[in-house]
């Protein structure tokens, strides 16, 4: 192993899986994390939005001039309806996004999350001993990817939750039916998956490492 030409043979083989396995999906995953944050940070400005909508617009119309309710609720309503189309039309952008990046990725993370489970089973047999450096990498981008799945799941939720608490008893009868169809749409919670098979969130990580854990201990009696 030490001797020439093996040891630059080596040297050069790690050098290139050090450059293809690391160095590319490390850039990968950190693209794939962002675009996923930028979803997730989206989804979390337009429930805020929502939640102080009705608020926003009553004191940017303080001013209104007159004593008639009926003309400052029709004044009120109409930039409310402004601001919903603009919401929607951000949300569906978003939604939009979301899912040509879940097509891009999810034959990927099919991939990944394959080679990492048989690569954690390997370890395991070898020994702690002889693959503690090795275990925690592999846990961690399996962990990574269901870990950023929950969060576009929770922020769904944040959303959800934001839609039925925008004060939507205040509006008129169009604005109202606009609002349901954005709850309507909140419903349908954005996920990412891996091959279509499993849905990546805590609970599929969980499920991971319970499936690792119990063909180890199978395979361990066979070998042994």
């Amino acid at each position: 192993m030490f001797e020439a030409p093996n040891y630059q043979v080596a040297m050069f083989t790690l050098a290139a899986s050090s450059l293809f396995i690391a160095h590319l999906t490390t850039n990968i995953t950190a693209f794939h994390i962002i675009i996923t944050g930028y979803t997730e940070a989206q989804l979390l400005a337009l429930s805020d939005e929502l939640i102080y909508l009705w608020e926003d617009i009553k004191k940017e119309y303080q001013g209104i001039p007159g004593d008639d309710d009926r003309n400052k609720h029709y004044v009120l309503n109409e930039s409310v309806k402004k601001r919903l189309k603009e919401i929607i039309k951000r949300h569906i952008i978003n939604i939009d996004l979301h899912n040509k990046v879940d097509d891009v990725f999810r034959g990927a993370i099919a991939v990944e999350f394959l080679l990492l489970v048989l690569a954690l089973v390997a370890e395991l047999l070898g020994g702690l001993k002889n693959t503690y450096m090795e275990v925690p990498f592999a846990l961690l981008l399996v962990a990574t990817d269901c870990w950023t799945g929950q969060r576009v799941v929770d922020a769904c939720d944040v959303f959800e939750n934001s839609v039925y608490d925008s004060k939507w008893e205040n509006y008129d009868k169009s604005n109202m039916k606009t609002i349901y169809l954005v709850y309507t749409m909140s419903q349908k919670t954005l996920t990412m998956s891996a091959g279509r098979v499993a849905m990546l969130n805590l609970a599929c990580f969980m499920s991971i490492n319970k499936y690792i854990y119990s063909t180890y201990t199978t395979l361990e009696s066979t070998v042994r």
